[in-house]
């Protein structure tokens, strides 16, 4: 049975109504965890590392769809709580098509750009060649990725939550099954890799099109409605925490890149990408629940149910601890038998990201209060407080951090940057939230 956003949630509604989305955002990471293991164990550790210089770069243009997603989810469901479902989908309608056209103009960028932009990331000698190779047979799906992300907060809004969990493992088991055959049977290494995981990126984004292009029993359809300035401003201003978040997170993937080649060369990218795959896991989960919650705020926002806000708001505060606590145990306990999964076969390597990923993990006790807190102003369309929290949070403080710590801790203080930008950062989003708890009224 659909729970409807005008609903009362309690911990169980809220959880039943959130799981799907948290579940879409995990498996999304697994089936990226698959691409690296496969790269790894069957290319080489400098294919690894072709692919995790050249991923910020790629994933950069995938922040559109991000941002159109979530901000757009927020406007659409404030839309629908005040009863204009039309309107609701009029808005829809229109940043999906501008969507699917920035993804357009995105991969002709991205191709012209790719052999300067893998040196920029670092890149060197025969890598640049492996990361030039991997980007043209991925860039080309990226309309595809786009609509991907931003139909995994729209099914949400249209609430069907299960339709974007249902999308994001059946292409999640194509990736999967097309890199055991291409890079595990094949063997055509890090081309095998890009191929099944373009196709796994079309299978996301235009399943759910035609979808909504349909008649279908949700709130949400697509038809025919012309582009409006205002709207795209609102949504882009309103999902600009999520667009800087991501921005910010591929520059300073490439900060880390270029800390870890001076201070421990290949092996150092090689252990961060390790890093990257597993820990976007348990990241996953805070994400999930964040915009499976986000959609339900913006709607009792709009309707102006005060009391629904704060109940929402003081529910959603005790998800977010005890998935800290429980992340966090698990990450400890996991870091050993995941560092063997991706490099075993290099002793050196193995230990170096053992010890980096229990360093790492230590920053998933805090880390998910700060992204709640900026996905819980962009649905009250508050989109400037939303980006000051995710710009200090993913650019500014991790930035700051990676490049002072390792002058007086080395090689551990780049691991450690995380955790002391989390922590300041978890700082800054409860002051957010009590300054201004009186004007939204959820506390």
């Amino acid at each position: 049975m659909n729970i409807q956003l005008s609903e009362h949630f309690t911990y169980r509604k809220l959880l039943r109504f959130t799981l799907p989305s948290i579940v879409m955002m995990v498996f999304s990471s697994i089936y990226g965890v698959v691409d690296g293991i496969f790269v790894s164990n069957f290319a080489g550790k400098q294919a690894f590392a072709a692919i995790n210089l050249i991923m910020p770069y790629i994933m950069l243009f995938g922040t559109l769809g991000i941002m159109v997603g979530t901000g757009g989810t927020a406007l659409v469901s404030m839309t629908m709580g005040t009863g204009d479902s039309k309107r609701a989908n009029q808005i829809f309608s229109q940043l999906i098509y501008a969507t699917a056209l920035g993804g357009i103009v995105l991969t002709i960028i991205g191709i012209a750009l790719l052999r300067p932009a893998a040196i920029l990331m670092g890149a060197q000698g025969d890598t640049i060649g492996l990361c030039v190779t991997y980007g043209l047979y991925v860039l080309p799906a990226t309309p595809a990725l786009l609509l991907q992300f931003a139909f995994q907060s729209f099914c949400a809004a249209a609430e069907k939550p299960n339709l974007g969990l249902g999308l994001t493992v059946a292409a999640g088991v194509a990736n999967i099954i097309l890199d055991a055959l291409f890079v595990g049977v094949f063997r055509w290494g890090l081309i095998g890799a890009a191929v099944a995981t373009a196709l796994s990126q079309c299978i996301g984004g235009i399943v759910p099109l035609i979808y909504f292009a349909r008649e279908n029993p949700s709130p949400l359809r697509l038809t025919r409605a012309k582009i409006e300035g205002p709207i795209l401003l609102r949504t882009c201003t309103n999902g600009s925490s999520e667009l800087m978040s991501n921005l910010s997170m591929s520059v300073v993937g490439v900060l880390y890149n270029r800390q870890l080649m001076a201070y421990a060369g290949e092996d150092g990218v090689a252990a961060y990408g390790v890093i990257m795959y597993v820990t976007f896991i348990f990241i996953a989960v805070f994400l999930g629940y964040s915009i499976g919650a986000a959609p339900v705020i913006g709607y009792h926002y709009g309707a102006g149910n005060r009391e629904e806000l704060k109940s929402l708001f003081r529910k959603s505060l005790v998800i977010i601890g005890i998935m800290a606590l429980v992340l966090t145990a698990a990450a400890e306990a996991l870091a050993a038998p995941l560092s063997a999964v991706f490099v075993g076969y290099d002793r050196g390597l193995y230990e170096m990201t053992k010890w980096a990923f229990m360093v790492y993990s230590l920053s998933f006790l805090v880390c998910g209060f700060s992204i709640y807190g900026s996905s819980h102003f962009t649905a009250l369309n508050n989109g400037l407080i939303s980006a000051v929290i995710s710009f200090l949070r993913t650019l500014v403080f991790q930035s700051a951090a990676v490049m002072l710590l390792p002058i007086f801790f080395g090689l551990d203080g780049i691991w450690f940057a995380i955790v002391a930008a989390e922590l300041i950062s978890m700082i800054l989003t409860i002051f957010c939230f009590v300054k201004f708890r009186k004007r939204y009224h959820y506390a």
